[in-house]
């Protein structure tokens, strides 16, 4: 199984210009906790990603206020696979790096899709493909402390 087939395609995504507000806003709209950030509006090449994490602890821990620019408070340089990379790379970094999402981008570094670790889940359910015992140590790796 590829990235391409687990991943959800053209995810939502904001500039880092971009407030807090609308990002949250993204977030409640497509009911996702992480959404990728690009150079711009109309370009897709990742410069980051924003997690609803990033938002609790780097801006409302902080007492920023809800227009802070995105830019401020994600995930620089996030890990990333390719559509074609296979499910054991997509598992192995999730695990090593103890992230629940990772995006997928092109040869040109443009943000093309996004797995999350219920994408994982859902393949075990219809392909048995991880098995549950694979899918039950990724996200024991990924939970660690």
């Amino acid at each position: 199984m590829k990235a391409r087939d687990l991943m959800t395609p053209n995810p939502a995504q904001v500039t880092p210009s971009d407030s807090l507000q609308r990002v949250s806003q993204l977030m409640a709209e497509h009911d996702c906790g992480c959404i990728p950030v690009v150079t711009a509006a109309d370009q897709r090449e990742l410069v980051g990603v924003v997690t609803d994490r990033d938002i609790a602890i780097r801006a409302v821990a902080e007492g920023r206020p809800a227009s802070t620019p995105v830019g401020e408070i994600m995930t620089q340089n996030p890990d990333c696979v390719t559509p074609d990379d296979d499910l054991e790379r997509v598992e192995k970094l999730m695990s090593d790096r103890q992230i629940r999402r990772v995006v997928v981008v092109d040869d040109a570094g443009e943000c093309v899709g996004i797995i999350a670790q219920a994408d994982l889940a859902r393949a075990a359910k219809r392909q048995n493909d991880p098995s549950p015992k694979e899918m039950v140590d990724v996200l024991e790796k990924i939970s660690q402390p």
